[in-house]
């Protein structure tokens, strides 16, 4: 298939920019690219979508992300509004999670990609949690992704917090997946070994699971330092900071993710470089939960690897752009920070994880990459260049809908519309499914 009349952001290393382009798709890659009329002649068998001079640009990758959020919104506390972030995990989301069966699994996940479809979000690294139903839950996840046609990482976050049999259980879930990941070698999915937070987990735990995952290779997901509470626990329990004591057990790594890391200390953000660890900032969900502001400049400085993430707020990643922008201005009362960051952010280190993650080449437009990419609804009213790329960003392309969506060369949304997916239909089963969640919650 061959996109052509488009203006293509490749987002690669020089931001370049190709005006009335065109590239050629083949299977799930793409395989050839240069101006229209020059695809056109080339290949003169292949399929053609006119993009009618729309941005042709890679999809967005969602760094940290929990599908299972779905049913969280517009839910009643039974408690008082929390007020801590302590708090905040008990009242809410470790009740929504207990509340979790297989069918509300299902429908939580098959929700969240829908919206990441419609955003134009073609990768997807989940977290996941459902201690009452943790037997084949990644499973269930994956077939959702299937169904979607999206890429994803996916993972059970390991726990103390349910007791010993549903940290067993969360474990093998792990291992489970990790292995079928290994003997089916889908292009679409593969997995991490999900670990929860350092407060959550005891030396115990943390080595068995470090055995475990040893087998595979497979970095881990986990919560880092997002609350101050989880580094002091840290510093009284084992007299180490978060990254100090995931660094020596060997969590950390260049295929594993450490969400978050708001409460950290200049050594950690070494430990962090020094492993090539991927951090994930959430902005969003950080201010949300009132937890601060994660030392993201400072670490980009360093050269920490730092993507961007929506920790469950939505798939949304144009959302997440914006306010990171904002955030840091704010925070450092300094307007020229965060701008040129907002795109290694988002274009150049989530790219880099999605690479690392998969071993291919992905978030970028170029020969032999994946074929992730949006058409958007975006004609520049003033010149676009590889200089002003970001002020177009932030100022136009986030806000421009997204009118087709492409993951592994398969089109799943195009003009505007998921073919074989009735979101109505979907929306009215999940109703009825929430009504009972809502009651277990």
């Amino acid at each position: 298939m061959i996109i052509h009349n488009a203006t293509i952001l490749t987002m690669n290393d020089e931001k370049d920019i190709l005006n009335d382009g065109a590239i050629l798709i083949d299977g799930d890659s793409i395989r050839d690219m240069g101006t229209s009329g020059e695809m056109l002649k080339k290949y003169l068998d292949a399929k053609k979508l006119d993009a009618n001079g729309k941005i042709l640009m890679p999809g967005y990758i969602n760094a940290h992300t929990h599908l299972y959020s779905a049913f969280a919104r517009g839910i009643a506390l039974k408690d008082k509004s929390p007020e801590k972030f302590s708090q905040i995990l008990e009242r809410l989301w470790w009740r929504l999670d207990r509340a979790l069966d297989e069918e509300s699994i299902a429908m939580s996940a098959v929700l969240f990609l829908i919206q990441a479809v419609k955003s134009g979000v073609t990768t997807l690294v989940d977290h996941h949690s459902s201690p009452y139903a943790i037997k084949d839950s990644l499973d269930i996840i994956a077939s959702q992704f299937e169904r979607t046609g999206l890429r994803g990482i996916l993972c059970y976050e390991v726990s103390d917090r349910d007791g010993e049999g549903a940290c067993k259980q969360g474990i093998e879930e792990n291992i489970r997946f990790l292995e079928k990941c290994r003997k089916e070698k889908s292009a679409l999915l593969g997995g991490l070994f999900g670990l929860h937070a350092s407060f959550t987990l005891s030396d115990n735990t943390l080595k068995a699971c470090v055995e475990a995952a040893g087998d595979f290779d497979a970095g881990f997901h986990t919560h880092c330092a997002e609350a101050r509470s989880d580094l002091e626990d840290a510093q009284r329990r084992f007299g180490k900071t978060v990254a100090q004591r995931f660094g020596e057990a060997g969590v950390l790594g260049q295929k594993s993710i450490a969400a978050h890391c708001v409460h950290i200390t200049p050594r950690d953000m070494d430990i962090l470089k020094e492993t090539k660890t991927n951090v994930v900032h959430n902005p969003r969900s950080n201010m949300n939960n009132a937890v601060g502001c994660a030392p993201v400049l400072e670490m980009m400085r360093k050269g920490v690897c730092v993507g961007l993430g929506t920790d469950g707020m939505n798939a949304r990643m144009t959302d997440e752009l914006r306010v990171f922008t904002l955030l840091h201005k704010h925070e450092k009362e300094d307007s020229r920070v965060a701008f040129s960051e907002s795109y290694d952010i988002l274009f150049k280190n989530n790219a880099l994880m999605a690479s690392r993650l998969f071993g291919r080449q992905i978030g970028v437009i170029q020969k032999d990459a994946v074929a992730d990419l949006i058409l958007v609804d975006y004609y520049p009213p003033t010149p676009l260049n590889p200089e002003n790329i970001s002020g177009h960003i932030l100022f136009g392309i986030i806000d421009a809908p997204v009118d087709t969506t492409i993951a592994g060369g398969r089109i799943l949304m195009h003009k505007k519309e998921i073919p074989g997916i009735d979101e109505a239909e979907i929306s009215r089963e999940a109703l009825e499914i929430a009504k009972k969640v809502w009651e277990r919650f």
